[in-house]
């Protein structure tokens, strides 16, 4: 079995405007640090597009026709002071459901070892009936619950390392012991919330950062709060909301990792999703808006997916 990518030249045309950090460049931005010569065994297969259905197990139907009423035919409207959507939004949205479901689809079948989508508008911040933070719907969660409605598991765990806290994906997990929540995020930051106070059903984890952390700080959040948690849920499938934007060279955080550290982050999640779920894991894509840092991080995210 190899990894796979999922992609999709959709994902380019969800418009955001000049000077948004959320901008059609972060797409190329990976595509090309993707095509280099250590990548030509990636399985690359075009991002399908989703079924409301999906997503109708995370957010309510008049929430969903909501965004959809909101997309303009022409040009750009925010839904919030921070989340633009334009004309292709909704599809670039529906794309990115499709793919996430897909992987699942794909890890659980044995269609492949692990998958990367390579996605946007991102979701970690789209709460049940709230687009917020440049999200709209949240793909990990919409894959969580995927994978128990469809393919029946039990055990269901998502980590997020994204450098903001992951409102949505809490927000929806909250009162939900079958699918564990563990975030690593800089604290105080956007959207204010991660305490480590924040438990939700036993379910959710959080090990904030400070501003000026490191990879020390990071490793040790990861190995004394996240992943024995972990260890101990025995999840089925892993799924990563892997956000880059705590890399060093980000413009809207201050946390000092590098490609380094996301390497040897995902190395450990695999390491427990051999031990747990068959190895079954799907890692979506969430921030990172430098690009030159979003390139390093994820070429070093799916290299050691490949490589285990």
């Amino acid at each position: 079995m190899n990894t796979r990518l999922y992609f999709h030249e959709i994902f380019a045309e969800h418009l955001t405007g000049p000077g948004h950090p959320e901008r059609p460049d972060r797409m190329m931005a990976v595509a090309t640090a993707l095509e280099a010569e250590a990548f030509q065994h990636l399985d690359r297969v075009e991002a399908p597009e989703g079924s409301l259905e999906s997503i109708y197990r995370c957010h309510p139907e008049d929430y969903v026709r909501k965004v959809a009423k909101a997309i303009p035919e022409e040009g750009m409207t925010r839904i919030d002071s921070d989340t633009i959507v334009s004309p292709k939004s909704f599809t670039a949205a529906l794309h990115g459901v499709g793919a996430a479901t897909a992987a699942v689809d794909d890890v659980i079948s044995g269609a492949a070892r692990n998958v990367f989508v390579a996605s946007r508008p991102p979701g970690h911040h789209a709460e049940t009936a709230t687009a917020m933070g440049f999200c709209l719907f949240n793909n990990a969660a919409i894959a969580a619950r995927h994978a128990k409605a469809v393919h029946g598991l039990e055990r269901v765990a998502i980590v997020d390392w994204d450098v903001h806290h992951g409102n949505g994906t809490q927000d929806i997990f909250w009162a939900d012991p079958t699918v564990f929540y563990a975030s690593t995020h800089q604290m105080p930051l956007y959207p204010g919330t991660g305490a480590k106070t924040e438990t939700g059903a036993g379910n959710i984890v959080n090990a904030p950062l400070a501003s000026g952390d490191g990879s020390e700080a990071f490793h040790a959040a990861m190995l004394e709060r996240v992943l024995p948690a972990l260890e101990a849920f025995r999840p089925d499938l892993v799924i990563v909301s892997a956000g880059f934007d705590a890399h060093y060279r980000d413009p809207l955080a201050n946390i000092n990792l590098t490609e380094a550290d996301f390497d040897w982050a995902t190395g450990r999640l695999l390491d427990v999703a051999d031990r747990h779920a068959g190895g079954r894991l799907v890692s979506l894509l969430e921030g990172g808006y430098d690009l030159r840092g979003l390139a390093v991080s994820s070429a070093a995210h799916v290299k050691r997916l490949m490589t285990g």
